[in-house]
Protein backbone atom coordinates (compact mmCIF):
# COMPACT_ATOMS: atom_id res chain seq x y z
CA UNK A 1 0.00 0.00 0.00
CA UNK A 2 1.14 3.44 -0.88
CA UNK A 3 -0.35 5.06 1.57
CA UNK A 4 0.12 4.41 5.62
CA UNK A 5 -3.21 3.65 7.45
CA UNK A 6 -2.81 6.64 9.36
CA UNK A 7 -2.76 8.93 6.68
CA UNK A 8 -5.93 6.97 5.19
CA UNK A 9 -7.59 7.05 8.47
CA UNK A 10 -6.41 10.90 8.33
CA UNK A 11 -7.81 11.67 5.09
CA UNK A 12 -11.27 9.65 4.88
CA UNK A 13 -11.92 9.29 8.68
CA UNK A 14 -14.65 12.13 8.85
CA UNK A 15 -16.12 11.62 5.34
CA UNK A 16 -16.68 7.76 6.44
CA UNK A 17 -18.14 8.96 9.78
CA UNK A 18 -20.34 11.67 8.58
CA UNK A 19 -21.38 8.22 5.79
CA UNK A 20 -22.03 6.19 8.73
CA UNK A 21 -23.99 8.65 10.58
CA UNK A 22 -26.33 9.59 8.30
CA UNK A 23 -27.02 5.73 7.64
CA UNK A 24 -27.49 4.85 11.48
CA UNK A 25 -28.10 8.51 13.26
CA UNK A 26 -25.87 7.53 16.46
CA UNK A 27 -22.98 9.27 16.24
CA UNK A 28 -21.03 6.78 18.80
CA UNK A 29 -22.36 3.53 16.78
CA UNK A 30 -21.15 5.57 13.68
CA UNK A 31 -17.68 6.05 15.19
CA UNK A 32 -17.65 2.33 15.78
CA UNK A 33 -18.47 1.55 12.57
CA UNK A 34 -15.80 3.33 11.13
CA UNK A 35 -12.89 1.97 13.80
CA UNK A 36 -14.50 -1.59 12.77
CA UNK A 37 -13.58 -0.35 8.63
CA UNK A 38 -10.46 0.80 9.26
CA UNK A 39 -9.57 -2.39 11.17
CA UNK A 40 -11.35 -4.38 8.58
CA UNK A 41 -9.04 -2.64 6.18
CA UNK A 42 -6.10 -3.32 7.62
CA UNK A 43 -6.26 -6.69 7.97
CA UNK A 44 -7.58 -7.14 4.54
CA UNK A 45 -5.94 -4.37 2.82
CA UNK A 46 -4.30 -6.92 0.13
CA UNK A 47 -7.54 -7.67 -1.19
CA UNK A 48 -7.78 -4.09 -2.25
CA UNK A 49 -6.97 -4.55 -6.06
CA UNK A 50 -7.34 -0.71 -6.95
CA UNK A 51 -10.52 -1.15 -9.70
CA UNK A 52 -12.24 1.59 -7.88
CA UNK A 53 -10.85 4.33 -5.85
CA UNK A 54 -9.88 3.93 -2.47
CA UNK A 55 -12.44 6.32 -1.02
CA UNK A 56 -15.01 4.27 -3.34
CA UNK A 57 -13.78 0.71 -1.98
CA UNK A 58 -13.90 2.65 1.85
CA UNK A 59 -17.64 3.79 1.72
CA UNK A 60 -18.98 0.29 0.13
CA UNK A 61 -17.11 -1.23 3.46
CA UNK A 62 -18.56 1.25 5.46
CA UNK A 63 -21.82 1.35 4.16
CA UNK A 64 -22.20 -2.72 4.27
CA UNK A 65 -21.03 -2.44 8.12
CA UNK A 66 -23.94 0.28 8.67
CA UNK A 67 -26.52 -2.59 6.84
CA UNK A 68 -25.18 -5.07 9.19
CA UNK A 69 -25.64 -2.85 12.14
CA UNK A 70 -29.29 -1.66 10.93
CA UNK A 71 -30.37 -5.41 10.35
CA UNK A 72 -28.69 -7.09 14.04
CA UNK A 73 -30.26 -8.17 17.37
CA UNK A 74 -28.24 -5.91 18.91
CA UNK A 75 -29.25 -2.02 17.67
CA UNK A 76 -33.28 -3.46 18.10
CA UNK A 77 -32.41 -4.53 21.61
CA UNK A 78 -30.46 -1.16 22.25
CA UNK A 79 -33.43 0.90 20.89
CA UNK A 80 -36.06 -1.22 22.69
CA UNK A 81 -33.93 -0.44 26.11
CA UNK A 82 -33.42 2.94 25.51
CA UNK A 83 -37.10 3.28 24.94
CA UNK A 84 -38.07 1.57 28.25
CA UNK A 85 -35.63 3.11 30.49
CA UNK A 86 -35.89 6.77 28.79
CA UNK A 87 -32.32 6.72 28.19
CA UNK A 88 -32.41 7.93 24.81
CA UNK A 89 -30.77 11.51 25.54
CA UNK A 90 -27.20 11.72 25.12
CA UNK A 91 -26.22 15.22 25.43
CA UNK A 92 -22.74 15.28 25.29
CA UNK A 93 -21.08 18.16 23.40
CA UNK A 94 -20.44 16.53 19.74
CA UNK A 95 -23.99 15.12 20.09
CA UNK A 96 -25.30 19.02 20.57
CA UNK A 97 -23.35 19.48 17.28
CA UNK A 98 -24.85 16.88 15.60
CA UNK A 99 -28.36 17.44 16.78
CA UNK A 100 -28.24 21.02 16.02
CA UNK A 101 -27.07 20.13 12.36
CA UNK A 102 -30.47 17.94 12.02
CA UNK A 103 -32.58 20.42 12.44
CA UNK A 104 -31.70 21.45 9.38
CA UNK A 105 -34.97 20.62 7.43
CA UNK A 106 -33.43 18.96 4.57
CA UNK A 107 -31.22 16.35 7.12
CA UNK A 108 -34.65 15.99 8.79
CA UNK A 109 -36.44 15.11 5.77
CA UNK A 110 -33.87 12.87 4.27
CA UNK A 111 -33.78 10.44 7.42
CA UNK A 112 -37.26 9.88 7.41
CA UNK A 113 -36.53 8.41 4.31
CA UNK A 114 -36.26 4.49 4.28
CA UNK A 115 -32.86 2.99 4.13
CA UNK A 116 -33.46 2.14 0.29
CA UNK A 117 -33.70 5.38 -0.59
CA UNK A 118 -31.94 7.94 1.67
CA UNK A 119 -28.01 5.39 0.76
CA UNK A 120 -29.02 6.39 -2.94
CA UNK A 121 -29.48 10.51 -2.03
CA UNK A 122 -26.44 9.89 0.65
CA UNK A 123 -24.41 8.19 -2.05
CA UNK A 124 -25.66 10.20 -5.12
CA UNK A 125 -25.74 13.92 -3.34
CA UNK A 126 -23.36 13.60 -0.13
CA UNK A 127 -20.68 11.59 -1.61
CA UNK A 128 -21.15 12.83 -5.44
CA UNK A 129 -21.01 9.59 -6.97
CA UNK A 130 -22.38 8.11 -10.31
CA UNK A 131 -24.96 5.80 -10.52
CA UNK A 132 -22.50 3.40 -12.02
CA UNK A 133 -20.37 3.55 -8.63
CA UNK A 134 -23.46 3.35 -6.55
CA UNK A 135 -24.73 0.47 -8.51
CA UNK A 136 -21.10 -1.48 -7.12
CA UNK A 137 -21.54 -0.05 -3.72
CA UNK A 138 -25.19 -1.79 -3.06
CA UNK A 139 -24.70 -4.85 -5.79
CA UNK A 140 -27.99 -3.69 -7.95
CA UNK A 141 -28.21 -2.75 -11.67
CA UNK A 142 -27.76 0.82 -12.86
CA UNK A 143 -31.14 1.12 -13.63
CA UNK A 144 -32.67 0.25 -9.80
CA UNK A 145 -30.33 3.02 -8.47
CA UNK A 146 -31.84 5.67 -11.01
CA UNK A 147 -35.50 4.34 -9.92
CA UNK A 148 -34.78 4.50 -6.42
CA UNK A 149 -32.79 8.36 -6.40
CA UNK A 150 -36.26 8.93 -9.04
CA UNK A 151 -38.73 7.98 -6.03
CA UNK A 152 -36.18 9.23 -3.47
CA UNK A 153 -36.24 12.90 -4.68
CA UNK A 154 -40.49 12.34 -5.33
CA UNK A 155 -40.15 11.75 -1.29
CA UNK A 156 -38.49 14.37 -0.37
CA UNK A 157 -40.41 17.00 -2.25
CA UNK A 158 -43.20 15.53 -0.28
CA UNK A 159 -42.10 15.83 2.62
CA UNK A 160 -40.53 19.58 1.94
CA UNK A 161 -43.78 21.53 0.49
CA UNK A 162 -44.75 23.93 2.05
CA UNK A 163 -41.73 24.58 4.16
CA UNK A 164 -40.64 28.37 5.16
CA UNK A 165 -37.20 28.41 3.60
CA UNK A 166 -36.04 31.59 4.35
CA UNK A 167 -39.08 32.91 5.70
CA UNK A 168 -40.67 32.26 2.44
CA UNK A 169 -43.11 29.69 1.68
CA UNK A 170 -42.15 27.47 -1.00
CA UNK A 171 -44.58 25.24 -2.48
CA UNK A 172 -42.34 23.42 -4.88
CA UNK A 173 -39.36 22.81 -6.29
CA UNK A 174 -40.22 22.92 -9.85
CA UNK A 175 -38.27 25.20 -12.30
Amino acid sequence: MAKELEEIIEEYGDYLLRVAYLYVKDLTTAEDIVQEVFITFYKKQSQFKGEASLKTYLVKITVNRCHDYLRSWKRKRLTLMDKMTGKGDRRTPEYLVLEAADRMRVTEALLQLPILYREVIILYYYQELNTVKIAGILDCPEATVRTRLQRARKLLHKQLIGYEWGGWQHESFEG
